[in-house]
């Protein structure tokens, strides 16, 4: 009879690090597609490729964020510690660490709005850069004759001004260059306009104006290329934007500030009387309405966005920019320790170069010359000296020696015809011819007859 065998101890499922990281992404991704999380930021750096990142934490707990730079247009302020803030995305994993972390959508100040909140941040970096300072800002011109206009065509602020100015002074010569002064592009038109004024040469002093409105129909004027297109000018510009209780940044750079465009018309002309002209913004509903609709889409897209068809792409996309930030910041810092290594030994050597007496090598050098050129001087002249008296020598011993010394003594020096010397009589003839070499003068005599050896 055979034997039936049970398992009944379940199979044990073993998971890689990367299959248990990746569903742990999809669980989360899945669950908190579009969620809302407040909190104080920390740690916040910005990397090279415009990516922020940041921790977001309260009195117990912290987690991490990232916010890509796509997601940053359009944003007036930028993170920074400190800040208490309602962050709204998504949740999931950086697979290399195995971190989860929120990727953030839109960024939401608490307690003050984000306009307001960049306007300050921008009101402290121009100030540290002195753009408010008063020591830079130019005198106004006494009795301008030309004046130029920076506002809307269609706004009440240009028919203020250009009423007082004409009832004032009926010649002065006013130029208006119209411009948007709410709404996209509206700064990139006011820093055309003061470039032209600029560039052309074409009025004394400038009038910036505009009526009043919310901060966000100001805030073309609270834009950085406006306040630095101000501050850069060579010409006077005088700030007349809003109410008296309204400020921008283009107020505090403005070389003189105006309560109204009335006002700043008024200080134009040299009177002291002041205008009250307000202007009601009628766009405040429209964008208010605009804003809801687009905040209801952009939660469709959000909705849509977090089903599995589409949340997969941008996960390895967010993991990609991500590694990217981390492999820019390692090439960043080795070459920075680069630098540092190279700058200290430029250093080193610039210390040895300039620790090195180069007067002091010369002049012994010098020393040395002047010692071997003195001694090899002295050594020729000696060498010449003992030469010379060892030729006075050998020119004595040969003069004592030599065969002319002899012919002095009456002997004399037989030679043949040829010239050879004649040593033995056999060596002629009778009828040959005899040379005879005497001390004084040369003899030629003839073999006449041969005596017996």
């Amino acid at each position: 009879m055979s034997q039936l065998t049970f398992n009944l101890q379940p199979e044990k499922r073993i998971y890689t690090v990367s299959d248990l990281t990746a569903r742990i992404r999809d669980l989360l991704a899945k669950n908190f597609t579009d969620i809302s999380v407040q909190g104080e930021i920390s740690n916040c750096r910005s990397a090279a490729s415009g990516h922020y990142y940041f921790t977001l934490k309260d009195e117990r707990a912290q987690v991490k964020c990232v916010l890509f730079k796509s997601q940053t247009r359009g944003m007036k302020f930028r993170p920074q510690d400190g800040l208490k803030m309602v962050v709204r995305g998504s949740l999931s994993v950086y697979d290399e660490r195995g971190e989860y972390q929120i990727y953030v959508e839109t960024l939401e100040p608490i307690g003050r709005g984000a306009l307001q909140l960049a306007f300050e941040q921008l009101k402290r970096q121009l100030e540290a850069d002195g753009l408010f300072d008063g020591a830079r800002k130019k005198p106004l011109p006494l009795l301008p004759s030309r004046i130029g206009l920076i506002t809307s065509r269609s706004g009440a602020a240009v028919r203020d001004v250009v009423r007082i100015l004409t009832r004032r002074f009926p010649n002065v010569h006013l130029t208006l260059y119209p411009v948007r002064v709410q709404g996209e592009g509206a700064a990139a038109e006011i820093v055309e306009a003061l470039c032209y004024f600029q560039k052309k040469s074409a009025a004394d002093v400038i009038l910036l104006v505009r009526g009043g409105g919310s901060i966000e129909d100001l805030w073309a004027f609270n834009e950085e290329s406006v306040a630095r297109a101000i501050a850069a000018s060579a010409i006077p510009v005088i700030s007349g934007i809003g109410h008296e209780t309204d400020f921008t940044i283009a107020d505090f750079v403005a070389d003189m500030r105006a309560s109204t465009p009335s006002a700043a018309a008024e200080i134009v002309v040299q009177t002291r009387r002041e205008f009250d002209k307000h202007v009601n913004d009628l766009r405040a509903s429209l964008e208010g309405c605009m804003r809801y609709r687009l905040l209801e889409l952009s939660r469709r897209v959000h909705e849509l966005a977090g089903r599995r068809g589409f949340r997969r792409p941008f996960d390895l996309l967010r993991q990609q920019r991500q590694r990217a930030d981390e492999l820019t910041s390692r090439v960043a810092q080795g070459l920075r320790a680069r630098l540092e290594h190279s700058r200290r030994r430029f250093t080193a050597a610039h210390l040895r170069v300039r620790s090195f007496d180069f007067r002091g090598k010369i002049a012994a050098l010098q020393l040395r010359v002047e010692k071997r050129s003195h001694d090899l001087v002295v050594r020729t002249e000696r060498l010449l000296r003992i030469q010379r008296e060892r030729l006075e020598r050998l020119s004595l011993q040969l003069q004592e020696r030599g065969p002319l010394k002899a012919l002095e003594r009456g002997y004399a020096i037989a030679t043949d015809a040829a010239g050879k010397v004649l040593l033995d009589a056999a060596q002629v003839s009778v009828g040959d011819k005899v040379n005879l070499q005497l001390h004084k003068g040369k003899l030629i005599t003839e073999v006449r007859r041969k005596e017996p050896s």
